[in-house]
């Protein structure tokens, strides 16, 4: 019985006993992982998936982290003063050998997935934390403006254009600018708003 399997964003026709490379997972030597994304199983009965087999799974035993042969990039510019660049590298891979090859009941084995050791996914919520709050404070902004928009210009060192500036982050009134907080003066980024606007806003929203 064989089984064509897919990690790595590559696909191996696989039996019990073989050794692979694959692309590093997240295990250590020794480690039993499973492969769950299971193309097609073969043997007397084949069956297809579409595009997994449902409750396949491959089995493994990881033997050890490793690197690949070193692969060697040479660039030359032409006309570029002789410009040339050699960049190596090696690319991490896990070596595993094929234990079992389960047609069902593999989510019930109780044996880890075999994932890889970054995926992509996991840091890009991280990276949009600061863009959200940054939004968030600029929705913010505009809900504490005052009915009427006052004339800005009033306030010392605010000149036609950082009025325009302050009017396209939403703040067209002194008490809109009176009631900003730290953090929503720093998610503007149409304009810099300096902390005596804010005490000259506070005055004249007074009246």
């Amino acid at each position: 019985m064989f089984a064509v399997l897919k990690t790595g964003g590559k696909q191996y026709k696989v039996q019990a006993g073989d050794v692979l490379r694959v692309e590093k997972l997240a295990a250590d030597a020794g480690e039993k992982v499973q492969f769950n994304d299971v193309l097609m199983l073969g043997g007397d009965a084949p069956v297809v998936g579409a595009p997994f087999v449902d409750g396949a799974g491959v089995q493994a035993e990881v033997i050890e982290q490793i690197k690949g042969d070193k692969v060697i990039k040479f660039v030359k510019r032409r006309r570029k003063h002789s410009s040339k660049r050699t960049v190596g590298h090696r690319q991490k891979l896990t070596l595993v050998k094929i234990t079992d090859i389960l047609s069902s009941g593999a989510d019930k084995s109780g044996i880890k997935a075999a994932t890889g050791s970054a995926p992509a996914g996991e840091a890009a919520p991280a990276a949009k934390k600061p863009a959200a709050k940054k939004a968030e404070a600029k929705a913010e902004a505009p809900a504490a403006a005052a009915a009427a928009a006052d004339d800005l210009t009033k306030l010392n060192g605010v000149g036609p254009a950082a009025a325009k500036k302050l009017a396209e982050a939403g703040i067209e009134s002194f008490a809109a600018l009176a009631a900003l907080s730290d953090e929503q003066i720093a998610a503007i980024e149409t304009v810099k708003v300096k902390p005596e606007w804010v005490e000259q806003a506070k005055e004249l929203a007074k009246g």
